[in-house]
C-alpha cells in the first residue's frame, strides 16, 4: 500500500517550503525575516510545546514598569517585585523607591509605597507568610574621577563609662595635626565606655568605646585631601565631654567609594499590602543573605555597611515574635550575598556562591556551618573554585536528599572569565565532596534555576561575560533531571538576562522571569546598556498534557509536623508523588528559600483524596507558608494548594539519612 501524507504534514511542509523558497528568491534581506518566521511558526506548534514549553510576554501597562531587582512569591499567590531606586543613581537622589504588587493569574498590579531604598536588600519567608526586607542603599558609589570630596572612615571614640552620645549628620571634626575639617554625613551613635575589672587585683580599668561614620571635606579639590592618621576634635564639645569624645581617622582621599548599607528592616504583610517597620540590623547591610532558620527566626549575613566596607564577620539574628536583633557571639567572614542554606539538625551550608564584593581569598571555600559552635566544614571537591561568583545555587528535589548543585559562575569582580560547570554535592554521604555534573548549556555568570513540582530544576539564561558585556547574553534554558542525572535543553527564552534577573515558580506551576541590568548594550561595548524590564512566563512541557491531577482546598489549611491531613482529589489513583513546595524569593543569583519536600501519602478508600503526612525534621520544613501540589505518574503536576507550617516550640531533628520519596 502506498504511503500518503495526512493533510496537516502536507500544510507543515509547504509552509516550510514557501518560507524557505522566499528567502531563496529575496536573498539576503529577507533570510532573517523568512527565519524568524519559521522559528515563530515552529515554537508554536503543539508538538514543540509539548516537548519544550513555552514562552510568552506578560502584559505589564507602563505606569507599573519598574527595574525589578527582587522578586518573591507570597501566599496570597501575589509576586511582589522590588526596585528600590533600581540601581538608578538619578532615583536614588530623587527618593523615588519602587515596589509593585503583580496578581499573575488576574495580571492585575499596584504600586506599594516603598518607606527606603531597598535596592539591594535581604528577604526571606517568615512564619506568618509576611516577607522580612532587610537592609537596602544609603549612598551610591563613585567611581575613582567621580569623586569630587575627599573623604573616608572616622572611628568615633568615648572614653566615657557613664553615658553614650549621639552625634548628628552634619558634625564637624578638625584634625589637630592637619587642621583640615570634615563632616559626617549620616548620625552615629557612640556607646558608652565599659569598665573592666582585674579579677586578680580588682582594679577597674575604663576600656573606650568605637562608632565608624563616613566622612566628607566641606569643599572640592585635591586640597582638601590628607594623607596620614590623625586625631579629631569634634565641634560642639566642651569639658570632660571634649576629652572623652573624639574621631581618628586615616587618609581621607578620593579613592573609589563603594555603595553604603542601611539598618532599616520591615516586615511586608501580604494581607493589608503594605510594609511595616521593624527594629533595625545592628549592621548596617548592601547585599546581605537572610535565611530562614528551623525556629523560624533569621540569620541575617554579610553585606557593605555605613562605610561600604564588608561587614566583618558580625551575624545577627531576628526573632519575628519580638520584631528584635541579636548578634551572634562568634564571627565568621563571608562575601557578599553567600548562599547559606539550611540543612539537617539546623546546621548551615554555604555552597560558595556569592555575589560581588568581598576579597577573593578569604570565606569563598565550601562548607558546612554549625552556628552554635561557630565551627566549619569545609567541603572539598568544587571545580572552577576560583570562578564561583555569579554562580547560582540550588537545593535538589526532593529535599530529603541533601543533594545540592552549584551552577556556573564567573570570576571575582568583573574578571571575564566564566565557567559551563554544574557541581553536586551529598551531604549525607561519609565524607561529602563535589563531583562534577551534566555541563550547563553554555559557560554562565548569572544563571536563574528554579524547582519544579516533578522533581527536575528548570535553568535560564546567564550571561558569558560581567553583565553581559560583548554581547555575551545566553538565551538557552534547560531541565535537569535529578534522578537521572541528565538535562536536556527546552524552549529558548525570549530576552537576554543576566545580572540583576532572577525566576520564580508560581502557584499554578508556570514559571516568572524578570530583570538583567547590562553594561553595555552592544558587542563593541561602546552603548550604554538599558534595564530589561520586560516580565516572561515559561509554560513548561507538563502542562501541555491533556489532563493534570487536580487538589481541592477543603483540606485543612494549617500542617504541623509530623501530623497527617486529607484533601480531596478526583482522581486520586493517578497520584504519585506529594511535594510541599517552599515560595521563592529571589535576587543576585541568590534564592536560599527554594525547596521542594516529599511527603508520604495514601489514597482515600473511595479513591476521591489523598492522605498526606508530614516529616518530623523541622529544619527540614522550616516554618511558613507552603504550596502544596499533586503529581501524576507522567510528571504532571496539580495547581498548587497553600498550606502552613507552624514554628514548633520543641522538636527533636530526624536522624541523618536519605529518606526517600
Amino acid at each position: 500500500m502506498k504511503y500518503r501524507p495526512s493533510r496537516r504534514t502536507r500544510r507543515v511542509a509547504i509552509a516550510a517550503a514557501v518560507v524557505l523558497a522566499l528567502a531563496a528568491m529575496n536573498g539576503p534581506a529577507l533570510y532573517g525575516f523568512a527565519s524568524e518566521q519559521y522559528h515563530q511558526y515552529k515554537i508554536n506548534k503543539p508538538e514543540y510545546k509539548a516537548a519544550n514549553g513555552h514562552w510568552d510576554v506578560v502584559d505589564v501597562p507602563e505606569k507599573y514598569r519598574i527595574n525589578t531587582i527582587h522578586a518573591a512569591l507570597l501566599h496570597t499567590g501575589k509576586v511582589l517585585l522590588v526596585a528600590g531606586s533600581g540601581n538608578n543613581a538619578a532615583n536614588f537622589k530623587a527618593k523615588s523607591f519602587r515596589t509593585v504588587l503583580w496578581d499573575p493569574e488576574k495580571n492585575t498590579f499596584k504600586n506599594i509605597p516603598t518607606p527606603k531604598d531597598l535596592f539591594c536588600s535581604g528577604h526571606t519567608q517568615l512564619p506568618d507568610g509576611k516577607l522580612l526586607v532587610a537592609g537596602g542603599t544609603q549612598r551610591y558609589e563613585k567611581l575613582n574621577g567621580d569623586v569630587k570630596k575627599a573623604g573616608g572612615l572616622m572611628i568615633l571614640y568615648n572614653e566615657n563609662p557613664d553615658d553614650p552620645k549621639t552625634f548628628p549628620a552634619g558634625t564637624l571634626f578638625t584634625g589637630k595635626k592637619n587642621g583640615k575639617t570634615f563632616a559626617s554625613k549620616d548620625p552615629v551613635v557612640v556607646p558608652r565606655a565599659k569598665k573592666k575589672a582585674d579579677p586578680a587585683t580588682g582594679k577597674v580599668t575604663v576600656v573606650h568605646s568605637e562608632a565608624r561614620v563616613y566622612v566628607e571635606a566641606l569643599k572640592d579639590g585635591p586640597s582638601h585631601s590628607t594623607g596620614a592618621q590623625d586625631n579629631y576634635r569634634i565641634h560642639g564639645l566642651t569639658g570632660a565631654d571634649a576629652r572623652n569624645f573624639y574621631g581618628i581617622a586615616q587618609k581621607l582621599s578620593f579613592d573609589k567609594k563603594d555603595f553604603q548599607g542601611i539598618k532599616d528592616s520591615f516586615e511586608f504583610d501580604p494581607v493589608a499590602e503594605r510594609y511595616i517597620p521593624v527594629d533595625p540590623m545592628n549592621e548596617a547591610r548592601w547585599y546581605p543573605t537572610l535565611t530562614t532558620l528551623q525556629d523560624g527566626k533569621v540569620l541575617s549575613v554579610s553585606g557593605l555597611d555605613e562605610i561600604g566596607q564588608v561587614v566583618p564577620g558580625k551575624q545577627e539574628i531576628y526573632d519575628p515574635k519580638t520584631k528584635k536583633w541579636r548578634y551572634l557571639p562568634k564571627r565568621r567572614f563571608f562575601p557578599t550575598y553567600p548562599a547559606l542554606f539550611l540543612t539537617d539538625q539546623g546546621r548551615i551550608f554555604y555552597t560558595g556562591s556569592n555575589a560581588g564584593y568581598g576579597p577573593d581569598n578569604i570565606g569563598r571555600t565550601p562548607g558546612i556551618w554549625d552556628l552554635k559552635s561557630n565551627k566549619f566544614q569545609v567541603v572539598p571537591g568544587m571545580s572552577d573554585p576560583k570562578i564561583l561568583e555569579t554562580s547560582m545555587s540550588v537545593l535538589l528535589p526532593p529535599a530529603q536528599e541533601q543533594r545540592y548543585m552549584v551552577l556556573g559562575g564567573g570570576g571575582v569582580g568583573e574578571d571575564p572569565k566564566s565557567t559551563d560547570k554544574t557541581r553536586i554535592v551529598d551531604l549525607h554521604a561519609p565524607s561529602p565532596r563535589f563531583k562534577d555534573g551534566p555541563p550547563l548549556y553554555a559557560k554562565a555568570r548569572y544563571p536563574s534555576s528554579v524547582i519544579m513540582p516533578d522533581d527536575t530544576v528548570l535553568t535560564t539564561n546567564g550571561s558569558g561575560d560581567y553583565r553581559g558585556r560583548s554581547a555575551s547574553n545566553v538565551l538557552k534554558a534547560e531541565l535537569y533531571d535529578p534522578a537521572a542525572n541528565s538535562a536536556r535543553q527546552v524552549a529558548d527564552p525570549l530576552v537576554g538576562r543576566n545580572y540583576h534577573s532572577g525566576a520564580l515558580l508560581l502557584p499554578d506551576g508556570r514559571v516568572m522571569t524578570f530583570g538583567s541590568d547590562s553594561l553595555y548594550a552592544d558587542k563593541d561595548n561602546t552603548k550604554p546598556g538599558v534595564f530589561q524590564q520586560q516580565i516572561d512566563l515559561y509554560t513548561p512541557p507538563y502542562l501541555y498534557r491533556k489532563s493534570r491531577p487536580e487538589l481541592t482546598d477543603k483540606g485543612p489549611k494549617t500542617l504541623s509536623l509530623g501530623s497527617s491531613a486529607t484533601f480531596g482529589s478526583p482522581r486520586a489513583a493517578a497520584i504519585k508523588k506529594m511535594r510541599l513546595m517552599r515560595p521563592g524569593s529571589f535576587t543576585h543569583v541568590t534564592n536560599v528559600e527554594q525547596r521542594s519536600i516529599a511527603l508520604d501519602f495514601t489514597v482515600t478508600k473511595g479513591g476521591d483524596g489523598v492522605t498526606v503526612t508530614m516529616p518530623k525534621d523541622p529544619s527540614l520544613v522550616p516554618p511558613g507558608w507552603y504550596m502544596l501540589n499533586a503529581v501524576d505518574g507522567q510528571g504532571t503536576p496539580s495547581k498548587a494548594v497553600w498550606v502552613k507550617v507552624p514554628a514548633q516550640r520543641s522538636q527533636e531533628a530526624s536522624p541523618r539519612g536519605p529518606v526517600r520519596p
